[in-house]
């Protein structure tokens, strides 16, 4: 959520940044401005107001003492006072209207961020490795999966629908080596606290990291919209904290947890629907930082880093974008994606997303930190994945297959899957 004290002094600079997005966000400021106005219109006459009440008090009590009537005075304090109720609830709706207002409006992207429409406008930043090459006919990972029985989509259609995916055997062996080899990497080299949060997660939390009121339709949601299906880590994670004053001391604090992911996916029928590449359910080991606005863009570098290093370990060939104004998320002011490639696809897969959402989400949620003067500030908070299971999976086995059918495992993970080899 933006600061309405930014949109107040500098409204012009606000319009500009969320003009870059695209969309009509950067409409909105004027509407959010006469809210803001009336709202303080309403909390000055209500400040007046308990000022005449408080007088008219002492002055009831000083004629009482004297056995002075106070009759009229009394009639003035009951007028006064439910126009003070009637007041309250006027300011207490204009607060909530401001608050709606504020929670539609996207974060500003960072002053140096490219400025683009779309995907189409992502810079590259750098690349790691070289695509492999082949000397046989490659197969994609629907091929491998179905060979090696790897996975099974139609089975799991059986129980919930299109859009999920079974894993099996030596499949369901990977994917929880996969998982198992991120979180000792994160926690053992990278220095993240491991939790294992819960995977149902209130309304106000969702509302906290910005799923809600703006991607609803992408959530699963229960009890008729109080509890939802976590839809990533970056959820619970970063909402540990909420409604906290943090010491300068601890931060920044690292996180990273596995979680089960799922996602309606609303609006994305047809997209990437063959094979695991895109489903509804899927494993995913996340990574959450909270720092202060002094150290946050230098996090989030070091946090791109570790998500790149469970590349590099796997031996994948990858590439690192930067996401333009008009293809960033919501709350992100920056956004680095990471894509690995997938030779059984001819195309990058998008496996980790790692941004720095600077104090947007804090203030959803009200977490701070006391400063080394002693004042209270919004925390800056940053996600990425460490990463996304289905596609790294994707990635791996078809990179790692080799003439005779099989898919070699780096070495990397073999103490994880337990064998050199899937076959």
């Amino acid at each position: 959520m933006l600061d309405i004290r930014l949109i107040r002094e500098n409204p012009d600079y606000v319009r500009e940044r969320l003009a870059t997005r695209g969309g009509d966000a950067h409409l909105k400021i004027d509407e959010i401005l006469e809210c803001d106005r009336q709202r303080r219109e309403l909390e000055t006459r209500l400040q007046a107001l308990n000022g005449d009440r408080k007088r008219l008090s002492k002055e009831i009590g000083g004629k009482r003492a004297k056995g002075e009537p106070t009759g009229e005075i009394e009639e003035q304090v009951r007028g006064i006072g439910m126009e003070i109720s009637s007041l309250n609830e006027q300011t207490a709706q204009a607060d909530a209207t401001q608050r709606d207002l504020l929670l539609q409006l996207p974060n500003l992207p960072h002053d140096e961020n490219p400025i683009g429409k779309d995907a189409a406008d992502n810079p590259e930043v750098r690349q790691w490795g070289q695509k492999p090459s082949y000397d046989f006919s490659l197969a994609d990972h629907v091929t491998l999966g179905a060979k090696l029985g790897l996975f099974d989509p139609e089975r799991a259609s059986k129980i919930s629908g299109s859009g999920f995916v079974c894993f099996t055997g030596q499949g369901a062996r990977l994917e929880r080596a996969l998982i198992n080899f991120c979180l000792d990497l994160h926690t053992r080299q990278h220095d993240y606290l491991e939790v294992s949060p819960p995977f149902l997660i209130r309304r106000d939390a969702m509302v906290g990291t910005g799923q809600l009121p703006k991607f609803e339709d992408d959530m699963y949601g229960l009890e008729n919209g109080e509890v939802f299906l976590a839809p990533t880590a970056e959820v619970p994670v970063t909402n540990l904290h909420r409604e906290e004053i943090l010491a300068l001391s601890e931060l920044p604090k690292r996180f990273v947890a596995y979680t089960p992911c799922f996602r309606r996916e609303a609006g994305s029928a047809g997209r990437e629907t063959r094979g695991i590449i895109r489903v509804h359910q899927f494993d995913k080991v996340e990574l959450v930082k909270l720092a202060t606005p002094e150290t946050s863009w230098d996090e989030l570098e070091k946090l791109t880093a570790n998500a790149e290093r469970v590349l590099q370990m796997l031996g994948l060939h990858y590439r690192v974008i930067e996401l333009c104004t008009g293809d960033m998320g919501f709350g992100s002011a920056k956004t680095y994606d990471i894509e690995v490639w997938a030779p059984g696809q001819n195309a990058y897969l998008e496996v980790s997303s790692c941004s720095n959402y600077t104090d947007f989400q804090a203030r959803r949620m009200n977490l701070k930190f006391k400063d080394a003067e002693g004042k209270n500030r919004f925390c800056h908070t940053l996600n990425g994945s460490g990463t996304a299971m289905p596609r790294l999976f994707v990635a791996l086995v078809e990179t790692w297959q080799q003439a005779d059918g099989s898919i070699q495992i780096p070495e990397a993970l073999q103490p994880y899957f337990g064998a050199a080899e899937i076959r």
